[in-house]
């Protein structure tokens, strides 16, 4: 397939939305997406709240959806963006970005640029330093010599847990002392960092956590110290934080109550999440709870309507569930809602 630039997808880049975030105190949403129902879900509801978005590609789920059609399909969101705007009468115009998540190589950067990605992440934090930097500012220099500018994400720090083709057993938090040369010698335009997040449902052992007066389990605090002393050194610095979650009890119950099994279940808090908005932190990664709201409600209709055979009838309630819980994060979480 022909080279194509993201313009011409109608996306953009993400450098001025966190020019925006920063000085707005929010955080755009990045919200990973594998199939049609949960692009609809994240469109509608960031075109209902006027919201901008970063529509997030791992490499599973480029390897599940096929590179081609996902190009088309980040052609169709925003055009399905233009006229639900349209439709509502709003009047703020719909930011779209589409982003490579955690891409582990030179030439899966390369072929998503390629493939019209405004914004592409190379991971290279399980590396040893030197070949994180190496890695990290080969990608950045072939990103940033293209006709259109390609934003770069790199990341220090390990993040534990397991998602998609991510994992690691223990997290590592990012070494203050190294974002500034990291940066400097790398030339990326935002960097993630680990300050207690986690990939997946199960972000804390149980050992880690406390529990309430219901038992659930309550995950240890995010180092915002670490975030602070980071922000130090980067002031004004686009900062991210993945594997940011929440892990929402209520899906986990209705997953549980119509047979699933998600023991010891727990992420990260919203408020710590609001609270980590209002700082550098301009992009927060969110899968896992959509993985949940869609599980919960797709178990429902099976429980409740054993004969259910139609897709659309399960995937329907559960692309609902989806779009109200991006908007929620969009307004109470993030504080992304209301713009554009």
């Amino acid at each position: 397939m022909a080279k194509v630039s993201y313009k011409e997808l109608g996306l953009v880049n993400t450098k001025k939305m966190f020019a925006n975030a920063m000085k707005g105190g929010y955080a755009v949403p990045a919200y990973n997406f594998n199939n049609m129902e949960q692009l609809q879900a994240i469109i509608q509801a960031c075109v209902e709240t006027q919201s901008p978005v970063i529509l997030q590609v791992s490499s599973g789920a480029r390897k599940y959806a096929n590179q081609t059609l996902l190009r088309y399909m980040a052609q169709g969101a925003v055009e399905l963006a233009k006229e639900y705007s349209k439709e509502l009468g709003l009047k703020g115009k719909p930011q779209i970005a589409l982003h490579l998540d955690h891409g582990d190589s030179f030439e899966l950067c390369k072929s998503c640029i390629q493939m019209g990605f405004s914004s592409v992440m190379i991971d290279g934090s399980s590396l040893p330093y030197e070949e994180n930097v190496k890695l990290t500012k080969k990608v950045c220099d072939f990103a940033h010599k293209q006709e259109n500018y390609i934003t770069v994400e790199g990341e220090l720090g390990v993040l534990a847990g397991v998602e998609d083709d991510v994992a690691a057993e223990e997290s590592h938090y990012t070494k203050p002392e190294e974002v500034q040369d990291f940066v400097k010698r790398t030339g990326v335009d935002s960097l993630a960092i680990s300050i207690g997040t986690s990939h997946g449902r199960q972000k804390f052992k149980p050992e880690q956590c406390t529990k309430n007066a219901d038992g659930i389990l309550v995950p240890p605090p995010l180092a915002f110290d670490v975030l602070k002393e980071i922000e130090k050194k980067l002031p004004g610095f686009p900062i991210v934080l993945h594997g940011s979650s929440s892990v929402p009890i209520e899906y986990v119950k209705e997953i549980e109550k119509y047979g699933g099994k998600l023991k010891d279940s727990v992420g990260i808090p919203e408020e710590q999440l609001r609270k980590a908005a209002k700082s550098a932190v301009c992009k927060i990664n969110i899968d896992s709870d959509g993985r949940l709201a869609m599980t919960a409600a797709i178990r429902k209709v099976f429980t409740e309507s054993p004969s259910e055979f139609d897709p659309r009838k399960y995937l329907g309630p559960a692309r609902d569930e989806l779009k109200k819980m991006y908007m929620h994060k969009n307004k109470k979480v993030l504080g992304s809602a209301d713009r554009l």
